[in-house]
């Protein structure tokens, strides 16, 4: 659009939406551009003095081709994004959003207080609780400021080093998301790994009443702490980096989690991340598995688990490092206990997030990000020999596709995603058809209305990890207690005294756990110092 008035082109409004056309910004409407271009022309008639006649018409306005424009383009553009960006509020805090009502020097003066309370104002780690609850922050945060503070190198902390810590994250972090971060992580990092872990779950050992009677066992710490990480990282590192962001932390339930240890003194209510009773659990599933207690377990040693219900293809899967971390697998073709962890949720909870994810990177052979007809087929054909040998008929692959198709409902085509396997909310029914053959027939016989009622109901309900770790808990329980007293020489009285009560039943149940395991834990501490 070519415009030749010099007085048009000095019209400062004009000027300004001329330019955001010349950009091609969409919220300038050709519209309101007309309108303002037919008002300014009407402006210039009327202004315009009246002809006399006789009187030549002016010349009309040449420019040299060389000339620059009177008020050149770049320079508009350059005032008009200065004064949009001032509008802008800003909305990015990654380091949490500033309380402008928080008084951190009446905070400050509280910790200052309670230190005059401490003998030469130097607080150990049982000291730091005091302080870590006039901080405003739950009990077993005081390891993680113990150490921020300086007190691993001393064994305690001064009121004036502590003080100065806590200015400094005051000033710089603004949630406790970014908080325990900071307390937590190495220096000049903005992420947590495992290991940034240990010594806070060593204080919950050492200190929770609920793990009191680990007390005789202590080296069976390392093993609970494992479990404990393994869980976190596999509920909390949705993004499967092995490091844990603030961003993480806040959309995870952990740290309130974390809180509730501090008011619940039975720390199996706490199902989430800490419970004695899934670790146990976990272990001894494990345990039963590693034929040479190493703490590896082969691919021979895994396909055993549930009784070979798991096909061998998607545990070769498992082994070519599609989900694990580290070289170990994938070089010496050997678990460790940590990666069994995520195996054994996964298995028993398919309705989890992390599992959809754990079975989707398993099935994409090709890591394509979706999965194919022929990848289907493919994990399909050994079901369908597995079945043959135990004399059922399996469904044709074709007819099989057919009802999976219709189960996900896919957004393309012959491709299944990720998104798609999480948005149907049957991926656990969808898993077990091509590699769980125990499952899968268990699906097949229930009633298909059942299932619907399953998928339908929104009511807060224990998950499949936590019905079946509270199974297998009891069934561990009563299995080491008969075996116990068979030893004993009272198994006939075992069979004849009345049922005990059930924190009687829950006493018993520790004491025997912890004095099994500790057997198992003196096997291994064995073989790790050979």
């Amino acid at each position: 659009m070519m415009i030749k008035e010099t007085s048009l082109r000095r019209d400062p409004d004009l000027r300004g939406e001329l330019a955001f056309l010349a950009r091609g910004c969409d919220f300038v409407l050709p519209s309101r551009f007309k309108k303002r271009l037919k008002s300014f022309q009407q402006t210039q008639i009327q202004n315009k003095p009246e002809k006399k006649p006789g009187t030549p018409l002016p010349p009309p306005a040449t420019f040299a081709s060389s000339a620059r424009p009177l008020s050149p383009v770049p320079h508009v553009n350059n005032v008009v994004n200065a004064t949009l960006s001032i509008n802008i509020p800003r909305f990015y805090f990654p380091e949490g959003l500033p309380d402008a009502c928080s008084n951190h020097e009446q905070t400050l003066s509280r910790i200052e207080t309670a230190f005059m309370d401490i003998e030469d104002q130097k607080a150990d780690i049982y000291e730091m609780g005091k302080i870590a609850k006039v901080c405003g922050c739950p009990l077993y945060w005081k390891t993680p400021m113990f150490r921020a503070a300086g007190g691993e190198r001393t064994g305690f902390v001064s009121a004036q080093s502590f003080i100065a810590m806590w200015r400094k994250l005051l000033s710089n972090h603004h949630d406790d998301a970014s908080k325990f971060i900071c307390l937590l992580a190495k220096p000049s990092c903005s992420y947590l790994e495992q290991d940034d872990f240990v010594p806070l779950l060593q204080d919950v050992v050492d200190t929770h009443p609920g793990l009191t009677f680990l007390k005789d066992a202590p080296e069976f710490h390392s093993r609970y702490i494992t479990t404990v990480i393994q869980r976190i990282f596999y509920t909390v590192n949705r993004s499967w980096s092995g490091k844990i962001t603030a961003t993480e932390i806040r959309k995870s339930n952990f740290l309130q989690t974390l809180a509730l240890l501090e008011e619940e003194e039975d720390i199996n209510q706490i199902t989430d991340y800490f419970s004695y009773e899934h670790f146990y659990v976990i272990y001894c599933k494990f345990w039963e598995l590693d034929s040479d207690h190493d703490l590896y377990i082969s691919q021979a040693d895994l396909s055993r688990y549930n009784d070979q219900a798991s096909s061998n293809r998607i545990i070769e899967r498992i082994f070519s490092g599609a989900v694990t971390r580290g070289k170990t697998v994938q070089k010496e073709g050997r678990m460790s206990y940590a990666d069994f962890v995520w195996f054994l949720i996964s298995e028993e909870d398919k309705r989890n997030p992390t599992s959809i994810e754990y079975w989707f990177r398993c099935m994409d052979v090709d890591g394509d990000g979706v999965l194919s007809m022929y990848e289907l087929e493919y994990f399909y054909e050994e079901q369908c020999e597995r079945m043959e040998a135990m004399g059922i008929e399996p469904l044709p692959f074709h007819d099989l596709l057919c009802q999976m198709l219709d189960l996900v409902k896919p957004a393309n085509d012959g491709k299944i995603t990720l998104r798609d396997l999480k948005r149907c909310r049957m991926a656990h029914i969808f898993y077990d058809t091509f590699f769980n053959l125990e499952k899968y027939l268990d699906h097949e016989q229930r009633d298909p209305f059942a299932v619907q009622k399953d998928v339908e109901n929104d009511s807060p309900e224990p998950s499949d990890w936590d019905r079946f770790a509270a199974e297998e808990y009891e069934t561990l329980v009563a299995e080491e207690s008969a075996q116990a007293q068979f030893q004993e020489g009272s198994f006939e009285d075992y069979e004849t005294e009345e049922p005990a009560s059930p924190s009687e039943i829950g006493n018993k149940g520790n004491k025997i756990v912890t004095s099994s395991l500790s057997e198992k834990c003196g096997k291994l501490q064995s073989v790790d110092e050979e």
